[in-house]
């Protein structure tokens, strides 16, 4: 689920191929230029997730938006460092 928090929405729950789909469309409700997705609130993660933040970027970023991640934990940073995909996901440094 997506909950918006000021300028900010969170990731609460999990990020798994069960739920992902539902994820990509709920997305479409991003609002703003620059678009921030914090995922402290991911309780857990699947390959799939990384899909998920990377077809978002995709999706924005063909309409001339930006989006960023935080709070990326630990288990969803080890996925982007095994896939080799951390320097695609923007925000990922922190």
């Amino acid at each position: 689920m997506i909950v918006r928090q000021g300028d900010r929405y969170l990731i609460d729950g999990p990020i798994t191929l069960d739920n992902v789909s539902t994820l990509i469309s709920e997305g479409e409700a991003f609002d703003g230029q620059r678009v921030i997705v914090d995922l402290a609130g991911v309780t857990s993660a699947d390959s799939s997730a990384l899909s998920l933040l990377l077809e978002w970027r995709r999706r924005l970023g063909s309409v001339g938006r930006q989006i960023t991640f935080t709070n990326m934990g630990r288990n969803l940073r080890s996925l982007a460092d095994l896939y080799g995909v951390v320097e695609l996901i923007p925000g990922t440094d922190d």
